[in-house]
């Protein structure tokens, strides 16, 4: 995990997120280096899923973000969410229901020749301990394989950043502490700097990185 003075990846400079009729969040500053999980806290209602929104460029019609957001040192909250490099990870695992779980892989993967691309796709599912569901119906996998499968799915998109929204909520215990060996390894192994929007204080990767909102 990267040490508190490792150069900053994703710079995050917030002064207001408001509704039409009130400001959810103001006045924040995140700096996440590469491989570190920046932990964010909150009530419900507190604005955490749209600030990571606001960072992927899906804030819903309504809010609006009054701030910066640097990625490598390019300003991205001016660009079109495809062309942000940034992945995000929700607590519903959005997979294709007509595509297999190798297809649903392919599908992040970037353009290039297909074997190469398959090549990619079944060493991510390798990593992620699923190498004999290629062909399977996402329909027929645990809720902890299809949390599996999701995050083969983002990392393959090859992100510099990830939002993490409750990525584990939906998870029993001892899957929840094996999808964050696996989350949290693959972050810090990639050099991706990540931001996680958690309710548990056991997800929380590194105090030093953990920010409360009101």
């Amino acid at each position: 995990m990267a040490s508190p003075s490792t150069p900053t990846l994703l710079q995050i400079r917030l002064h207001r997120l408001r509704t039409p009729t009130r400001v959810l969040l103001h006045d924040l500053a995140l700096d996440v280096p590469a491989g570190a999980v920046h932990t964010v806290m909150g009530a419900s209602g507190a604005g955490k899923s749209s600030l990571l929104a606001a960072v992927c460029g899906t804030l819903d019609e309504g809010l609006q973000f009054d701030g910066t957001v640097h990625l490598k040192g390019q300003r991205i909250d001016t660009l079109p969410t495809h062309q942000r490099h940034v992945g995000l990870l929700l607590q519903e695992d959005l997979l294709f229901a007509h595509l297999s779980v190798l297809e649903n892989l392919l599908f992040a993967v970037p353009a290039g020749p297909q074997a190469a691309r398959r090549t990619q796709a079944l060493a991510a599912l390798a990593e992620v301990e699923l190498q004999d569901y290629a062909k399977a119906n996402p329909a027929t996998l645990s809720g902890g394989q299809r949390a599996r499968v999701a995050l083969a799915r983002a990392l393959l998109a090859q992100p510099l950043a990830m939002m993490l929204d409750e990525p584990f909520a939906k998870l029993d215990a001892p899957l929840r502490q094996r999808m964050r060996e696996l989350l949290f390894g693959a972050v810090a192994a990639r050099g991706i700097a990540a931001v996680l929007v958690t309710h548990d204080a056991a997800d929380v990767a590194d105090a030093q990185r953990l920010t409360k909102l009101p």
